[in-house]
């Protein structure tokens, strides 16, 4: 398991008098064990966990179907092992619990994740024991990066970048959505992703679509282009948007994606330890009204082993508590985003970066594209060269 984030973890115990966490969502798992157990994502039953205790002890649980999995990425860390089809996966925790010396004890839950049934079930076999809400006490701990993830959101920050270029280099008129999608998921895993989430195509008149998949429709001469995608690492994602034209752009284009633009540098000018997440959005806000184009409810997001974090580059919850502003700090990650979705033009239009907040300011993690200019298609088919750079 991750030292790093094991330390972290018993720190916050001692802060919040716990004797104990448990982490069962598969983004938390991952956190803590540093792997992702692939079926849990998938099958909502087949219960993995990671048990952290107070002072510094740590196990596993995972069904039976993957613990060779769990046993290979983690061989000297005791593990319980039950069995999918014949154990009632409560009663085989309770029982580790209580055999780790946490029968009576106080043990952060991810609340949000667990069942109800099966949380009814584990409290019933430890009637002793005290449970408290983790999942805001984790996500705080997971907006502060450690070098590590800030080089593997980097990596990937880089790797969806590089993906889309790529892709809109070889794809032109005449092509489809599906032609994108196939192109782009090539991209990511050559490049070194071992998964990827959410791939949204989305052109000519789809693109004002939030979160759209791939289609039949071909592209034509005129076609604002949406092209996102998450490329994924152990659980870790980075996600880039690129905003590309098919030939010439349509009326209103350029001038709406050079606002954006002037959007994106303003933020990053704001972005620096302390500065406010409400304010940044407001300012946001007030740029995109010279133009009288709608905002969304937020400008920018922390992003590592969800899609969406805290903080908001809006109103955040803090701590569970609805409606607060937040602070930024360093080594926060984010996700942003200056877009609008529905221009009024029959386009919508996106540009969405990774940024690391830094001890004096910010940091572009996704710099591979030049996102100053609208990014135009089939530049390999008309003769130009597709840059290439080592991911590292």
């Amino acid at each position: 398991m991750r030292a790093e984030i094991v330390a972290k973890q018993v720190e916050s115990m001692s802060r919040y008098g716990l004797d104990a966490i448990i982490c069962s969502s598969p983004e938390n798992f991952s956190y803590t064990a540093g792997f992702v157990v692939p079926s849990q994502p998938l099958i909502r039953h087949r219960h993995a966990m990671t048990i952290v205790t107070a002072d510094g002890r740590k196990a596993l649980f995972g069904v039976d179907m993957e613990a060779s999995t769990i046993k290979r990425r983690q061989p000297d860390v005791p593990t319980r092992i039950w069995a999918e089809f014949s154990d009632d996966p409560m009663l085989v925790l309770a029982d580790q619990l209580v055999g780790l010396g946490l029968g009576q004890a106080r043990i952060g839950l991810e609340m949000d994740y667990l069942p109800a049934g099966d949380f009814a079930r584990l409290m019933k076999a430890m009637p002793a024991a005290k449970f408290e809400h983790a999942e805001p006490i984790l996500a705080r701990l997971r907006q502060i990066k450690t070098p590590g993830e800030i080089a593997l959101l980097r990596k990937l920050s880089r790797i969806a970048d590089q993906a889309i270029t790529d892709t809109l280099a070889v794809v032109d008129e005449g092509d489809s959505e599906m032609d994108i999608a196939g192109h782009l998921t090539r991209n990511v895993y050559s490049l070194g992703a071992d998964h990827f989430k959410l791939m949204i195509v989305a052109t000519g008149e789809r693109s004002v679509l939030p979160n759209v998949g791939p289609s039949e429709r071909i592209l034509k001469r005129g076609d604002i282009c949406r092209v996102e995608i998450f490329s994924v690492i152990d659980g870790y994602q980075a996600g880039v948007c690129r905003t590309a034209v098919v030939g010439e752009a349509p009326p209103m284009a350029e001038r709406i994606w050079a606002h954006l633009v002037e959007c994106k540098y303003e933020i990053m000018e704001k972005v620096k330890p302390g500065a406010s997440c409400r304010e940044i959005y407001d300012a946001f806000i007030a740029k995109l009204s010279k133009l009288n184009l709608p905002p969304i409810s937020f400008v920018g997001h922390g992003i590592g082993l969800h899609l969406h974090e805290d903080p908001y580059l809006g109103v955040t919850p803090v701590l569970g508590k609805p409606g607060t502003d937040a602070p930024l700090e360093e080594n926060m990650v984010l996700g942003f985003e200056p877009l609008c979705y529905d221009t009024g033009y029959g386009f919508g239009m996106q540009n969405k970066d990774m940024l690391l907040v830094t001890a004096k300011g910010s940091e572009l993690l996704s710099d591979y594209a030049d996102t100053d200019r609208l990014i135009p298609t089939g530049t390999a088919k008309k003769g130009g060269a597709i840059k290439r750079a080592a991911v590292a």
